[in-house]
């Protein structure tokens, strides 16, 4: 069975680390934490898989050879579902081919093992940085797909009717699956609120807008986060 630790709760970055050799999971580790990041550990691509999937990190670090499922095929997976989750792709083979192969399975970065720790450092700030593409005009999670110029959504064929607010919160969610988002995330940037008011009004649209996305007999893709806020997930 593979097996993770889980992230704690925090409002730093979380990293998930899919790595199976102890020691230079061990060194990544403490140097990313003194960093202040986050840093949960997968040692196989099957728990790597897993924890990307439950949303738990903002960014992942894997390993290219793994246990259990590849990192490559991991990677392949994970882009399938739809989840645009930075990854950086370590391994011992650094030869141009490699790197091509690993950036063109969906990985965002590519490091040659042996590398300076500070070297690893700058590129997950790097990736962390950089923005979501807002240029697409097609959004597609899973089976769910949406078309931000005709302003159409639809799951497996079938249409769903949104009002306006309700577009703009799945359009939201849609550029971020796989991530939490909490009530405060949604307040400030889909209702530009510049304060967070003690209010129900996220949960209220997100009750709604759950019943019309998760149909009857279709595999629920928007998930409430206990005392968090809201994910969306590629059906599974």
């Amino acid at each position: 069975m593979p097996s993770f630790s889980a992230f704690p709760t925090s409002q730093q970055l979380r990293i998930l680390l899919v790595e199976d050799d102890p020691d230079i999971a061990q060194g990544i580790r403490d140097h990313l934490r003194s960093l202040g990041y986050d840093v949960a550990l997968a040692t196989d691509g099957e728990a790597g898989l897993a924890s990307i999937r439950s949303g738990a990190a903002d960014l992942v670090i894997a390993d290219r050879m793994l246990p259990q499922l590849d990192g490559l095929a991991m990677i392949e997976t994970v882009r399938r579902d739809g989840v645009l989750i930075p990854i950086l792709i370590l391994s011992a083979l650094g030869a141009v081919d490699d790197r091509v192969r690993g950036l063109r399975a969906g990985g965002d970065d590519y490091l040659a093992k042996p590398f300076a720790m500070d070297e690893l450092a700058a590129r997950v700030e790097a990736l962390l940085r950089r923005p979501i593409d807002h240029r697409q005009t097609i959004l597609q999670v899973g089976d769910l797909r949406m078309d931000l110029i005709d302003r159409l959504v639809q799951r497996n064929g079938r249409h769903i009717d949104l009002l306006p607010r309700e577009f703009k919160l799945l359009e939201y969610m849609m550029r971020r699956p796989g991530q939490t988002i909490t009530r405060a995330m949604f307040l400030e940037d889909v209702w530009h609120y510049r304060f967070t008011p003690q209010t129900n009004l996220v949960d209220v649209h997100m009750g709604k807008l759950r019943h019309k996305v998760d149909g009857a007999n279709e595999a629920q893709m928007i998930v409430a986060i206990p005392g968090t806020g809201f994910m969306l997930r590629a059906a599974v």
